[in-house]
Formats: C-alpha cells, sequence, structure tokens
C-alpha cells in the first residue's frame, strides 16, 4: 500500500515550478510593459500637425549651374553659369571667316570694353585669354581650351591662391542654402574680367582710433 504524500513534500516541487515560472516569464513581461509605457508616453507627447502654420522650407533647385571639376575635401560642388549670363554669345556667330550682316555696328562692337587687366610692365590683351582659333573658348598658357562656364581654370592660372581659397570656401559668396548642394558664384559673377580690381572705398562708419 502506497503511502499518501504529505502537504510538506507537495510543497517544494509546487515551489520550485512558481520561481522557475518567476525567472521565465516575469522578464518579458516587466520588458512589455515598460515598451507599452514608454510607447503611450510617445504618443501623448506627439502633437497633431496645424496645417495652417506650417511653412514652405523647400529648396529652388538653380538650373544655370555647373559642376566644378576640382573636388574640395566636402566633395563635389557646383558653380553659376558663365555662358547663360553673356548676351551674344556664342562668339563665333560674328568672329569667323564669313561676312555677318548687321544694321548697326556700334551697337554690338567691344569698343566700349577697357581691358585694365595685368601690370603695367606685362598688360593683357584680348588674345591673352580669348581663343584665336575657337572664338567660342577660352585659352590656357599651354593653348589647352577652357569653357567659358569653367572659368575659375582661367582665372586660376595667375590667381591661383584666390582660387584654392575659392575651392576650400574661404573666397567666393554661397548661393542660395547652406543645406543641400554647394553652389557657389564664379569668378565672373563678382569680378568685371577685363578690369577685375574693385575700387577701394571707405566704410561708411568707423570706429574712432583710440588715443
Amino acid at each position: 500500500m502506497k503511502k499518501p504524500i504529505t502537504i510538506k513534500k507537495a510543497f517544494y516541487p509546487v515551489l520550485f515550478c512558481l520561481i522557475l515560472g518567476l525567472f521565465i516569464f516575469f522578464p518579458p513581461l516587466t520588458a512589455f510593459s515598460s515598451e507599452s509605457g514608454l510607447s503611450s508616453r510617445i504618443k501623448k507627447a506627439i502633437q497633431k500637425i496645424d496645417k495652417k502654420q506650417q511653412v514652405e522650407a523647400s529648396i529652388p533647385a538653380l538650373k544655370q549651374i555647373v559642376q566644378v571639376n576640382v573636388k574640395d575635401q566636402g566633395g563635389t560642388f557646383f558653380t553659376q553659369a558663365r555662358k547663360s549670363e553673356i548676351k551674344r554669345f556664342r562668339c563665333s556667330a560674328c568672329h569667323n571667316n564669313k561676312p555677318v550682316p548687321i544694321d548697326n555696328a556700334a551697337r554690338i562692337s567691344h569698343a566700349d570694353i577697357q581691358v585694365v587687366h595685368g601690370d603695367q610692365e606685362t598688360p593683357l590683351a584680348c588674345n591673352t585669354c580669348h581663343s584665336n582659333a575657337e572664338r567660342d573658348f577660352l585659352v590656357a598658357g599651354e593653348g589647352t581650351k577652357i569653357d567659358l562656364d569653367h572659368v575659375y581654370d582661367m582665372c586660376g592660372q595667375c590667381h591661383f591662391r584666390q582660387k584654392k581659397d575659392w575651392i576650400g570656401g574661404a573666397h567666393g559668396k554661397r548661393v542660395t542654402y547652406w543645406a543641400g548642394e554647394r553652389v557657389v558664384k564664379n569668378c565672373t559673377s563678382c569680378h568685371n574680367p577685363h578690369s577685375p580690381r574693385f575700387e577701394k572705398q571707405w566704410p561708411k562708419t568707423y570706429s574712432v582710433p583710440l588715443k
């Protein structure tokens, strides 16, 4: 005849199962409760968007820009196109070996251009920068063609320090926003290529020197 199981003997297995169950099921429950509590707090913190107070902050893309053919440490960047700003481009429309019928030669001639570029000993002339063979291009010192949209390559032959600063962002003004693609002004956006030096100007206001 089997002996009846006493309450004392049955207590320990039941207690063991309870403890084991706590170790197995309690951590996921606490994690779930904490996550649900966090998500509920996030949902309460989110405010509904008032469409009447929304501001359109999209960055307009510039059309007349070209990618610069040199890279900065920040990667590629863009500059303003030059050819789109020249009223009578292409130059080869007039500068060719064919007679061009015109009504008013004075209106489209370049007689009004004054070249004040370079020093007194070696002043620049038209053909210093403009190609004799292909009028729609500039020409480097070694005869390499330079597209007018990439005029910085032309200027940078002599003004190489300024070009280095321009590439790095220390020289030249940025266009539109700081967010998005980097677009900067070209050399001729600010400087007249035939007379690039700015006139000296006194500031409108200044601080009185200390005595």
